[in-house]
């Protein structure tokens, strides 16, 4: 079997050989006329600055972390929170800027048609989304093989998760606030105020708004996704280790789906193409499937061969499979433009922008309802089908292979989030540019499917983020477990059960312990959501001033013959962006460590339940809701209800007041929403990899 876990590592280099592969591809592409270069290049130079600026801010916070993980737990764990940190930020960085590379080539593709831009986009997402699992697959498995590739390899590498893990949480924060303030305050006053079109350039904003796509969509996106794929693998392998018994394979089972799942994502990148129909989204879905499918041949070999042809197990990794797909239309329902839940919204909007609001709030708290009831079916069946109700390891380790499962199709899924951006970034550079109409025309509809793509994926990150903090979870009980088994003056302590001749720490809800930490658990995604959404309004606020002040003082913007300065929107968002994601990211690190500290184990248990529940719900509620909010507005804007003007030429009121909603729905979706799954995985992976000290303090306080 050595030379199957040998394979995971040999599946990334694959997998980044075929990402360069696409990178030579597309930057032999001709990237247009010189004013196109020109506008491509000040979006890069933004987009590159915020990102050196962010992995700056936080490497002094990386180091101070370090030094302490190598001085209370081990050197080992420590080089393996490096690792995972460089490479999180790597994967940011390729994503990041092959994207920013990609969007000028995609406008000057669309000269060509529809069929060429397409293919342009997707495969400067796909060099993002293959590069994640690569980079993912390729430090969980060679830092494994590196610290021994045995069980007592397993909790050494925790240190990659919680690296991967707080890079994803200041991408997600940090570039967040970026890319809504930037959208935010360049919308308020271009749309709603001096009544020009989105991406004109004469606002002094569009150069912001459009790095702010790249900053969040694509390196934010990229290192949540590098970190949820790297945390599920290692909660599965944990896990693992509590059922080797059964299955000598389980720790590295995990790693061989991830591989066998980024060769069936490069097959699946070849298979999207546009067909005869035009239909965009559909020649996506065909490379998802297409990956899916072989995915599942190759699970089913996986299986047969490792652990003794179990079927339950194959059942597990094809309900994961399920999940994701269930998730992904899920959404598509409740956020594409030809569906009622986008279309009430807009409907709303005739009646003024109270409406709206209104209708987009019960908008995203419904769309919380199906998504919950397909992951607790997810769990539930992973569960029984192992025998979870005879034997709780067994029944756990199920719900994690479907959650590695779920993720191990990260390549593809993030190639069609990653397309968005580049769509987004093609059409703003085309207006610009002063690019024909015709060009226009093509990309505009590849945004608007891009903008239900971006929704999508975060659908999916969502639903692999609650599945896989469940496995975070069971692993964090696995470890105080063999803990107590080391440690029996602690049973006397602590409300624990016996499993035979084993003690397991036992939750209460009558346990005021288990209450208090379920509570604060709860509460922090609501803390967490404030911090970002303020911040975005602050940042907004400045940024507000600045254009204002330019269309103000810069004399000849509105009639084209003054240039505005872009570069010091960029400056503001940026300061204001690094300024604001501190005091969120310290939520996230330290509540799991004062809780347990203060409180204890048992308080810390309920802390990371309540906050996977009401974390999982928000984060749904948001970014359903707020995308919805969004093509409700372009539903408008492609000419329904009105279009943005009315027949005489003045503004369209029922437009005025779905940007309204959209500006609502911007920081929902896009900054608070998405970053409240790195703030579940960091608390739970915070958890285990301190799980030892907080028993340790436990047996000496009094």
């Amino acid at each position: 079997m050595e030379q199957l876990l040998y394979s995971a590592p040999l599946a990334g280099i694959i997998g980044l050989v075929f990402a360069l592969y696409l990178v030579s591809y597309i930057m032999k592409l001709d990237a247009g006329t010189e004013k196109m270069k020109a506008i491509a290049s000040a979006i890069q130079e933004g987009a590159m600055a915020y990102l050196n600026r962010q992995y700056k801010t936080v490497a002094v916070i990386a180091v101070i972390l370090a030094i302490l993980i190598g001085v209370t737990i081990n050197p080992e764990t420590a080089a393996g929170f490096i690792l995972g940190a460089i490479m999180s930020a790597a994967a940011g960085y390729l994503g990041m800027n092959i994207s920013v590379r990609s969007n000028v080539r995609c406008a000057n593709a669309a000269r060509e048609g529809m069929k060429k831009a397409l293919d342009v986009a997707f495969k400067g997402g796909a060099v993002t989304g293959i590069s994640v699992a690569s980079l993912a697959l390729l430090g969980v498995s060679g830092l494994f093989i590196a610290f021994g590739g045995d069980v007592n390899a397993v909790d050494k590498v925790v240190g990659f998760g919680f690296g991967a893990s707080l890079i994803s949480l200041f991408a997600r924060i940090g570039g967040g606030i970026f890319t809504k303030a930037a959208d935010v305050g360049t919308d308020l006053v271009g749309k709603v105020e001096a009544g020009i079109p989105e991406d004109d350039p004469r606002n002094p904003g569009v150069i912001a708004d459009n790095v702010g796509d790249n900053v969040g969509d694509c390196a934010g996106m990229a290192a949540d996704l590098f970190e949820t794929y790297a945390v599920t693998a290692l909660g599965a392998m944990l896990i693992g280790v509590t059922v080797m018994n059964e299955f000598p394979n389980a720790v590295i089972y995990p790693l061989t789906l991830g591989a066998a799942a980024i060769i069936a994502s490069i097959i699946g990148i070849f298979f999207v193409k546009l067909g005869k129909s035009g239909n965009i989204m559909g020649a996506m879905y065909n490379g998802a499937i297409v990956a899916g499918i072989i995915s599942l041949i190759l699970f089913y070999g996986i299986t047969q061969e490792m652990m003794k042809g179990d079927i339950r197990l194959f059942i597990s990794a094809l309900i994961g499979l399920g999940v994701t797909a269930a998730m992904i239309l899920i959404t598509e329902y409740y956020t594409a433009t030809t569906n009622k839940p986008v279309k009430d919204i807009a409907n709303a909007s005739v009646t003024g922008p109270g409406t709206n609001v209104i209708t987009g709030l019960a908008v995203g708290l419904q769309s919380t309802a199906l998504p919950v009831i397909v992951i607790c079916a997810g769990i539930l069946s992973s569960y029984l089908i192992m025998g979870g109700a005879s034997n709780p390891a067994l029944g756990l380790y199920g719900i994690a292979i479907a959650a590695a499962a779920m993720l191990s199709v990260t390549g593809i899924i993030i190639a069609i989030d990653a397309y968005g951006p580049i769509t987004d970034n093609a059409g703003g550079i085309a207006e610009m540019a002063e690019l024909p109409k015709e060009v226009r025309d093509i990309t505009d509809p590849l945004d608007a499917v891009g903008n239900t793509t971006k929704a999508v994926t975060k659908g999916y990150a969502i639903g692999s983020a609650a599945l896989g903090a469940l496995a975070l979870y069971a692993a964090y009980s696995s470890e105080v477990n063999k803990l107590l088994e080391k440690s029996p003056e602690l049973i006397g302590k602590l409300p624990v059960v016996m499993s035979g001749s084993k003690p397991e720490l036992m939750l209460n809800l009558s346990d005021p312990m288990v209450l208090v930490g379920l509570l604060i658990g709860g509460m922090i995604p609501f803390l967490f959501t404030s911090f970002l959404m303020g911040a975005v309004g602050r940042a907004a606020t400045t940024i507000v001033t600045e254009i204002r002040r330019q269309f103000r003082e810069i004399k000849g913007i509105m009639e084209g013959t003054g240039k505005p300065d872009y570069g010091r929107c960029v400056d503001i968002v940026t300061i204001a962006a690094q300024k604001e994601m501190i005091i969120p990211g310290l939520l996230a690190v330290l509540s799991p460590l004062v809780v347990g500290f203060i409180f204890g184990p048992v308080a810390l248990g309920g802390l990371l339940i309540g906050v996977i529940i009401s974390g999982l719900l928000l984060a749904l509620m948001m970014t359903t809701g707020g995308a919805a909010w969004d093509n409700a507005k372009k539903y408008i804007e492609s000419g329904n209800l009105g279009g943005k003007r009315l027949s005489d030429g003045s503004k369209n009121p029922t437009h005025a007041a779905a940007v309204v909603g959209d500006t609502v729905g911007d920081p929902t979706k896009d900054t608070a929403g998405p970053a409240i799954n790195p703030l579940i995985k960091v608390m739970n992976i915070v958890a285990i990899l301190f799980a030892g000290l907080i028993l340790k303090y436990y047996i000496l306080k009094p």
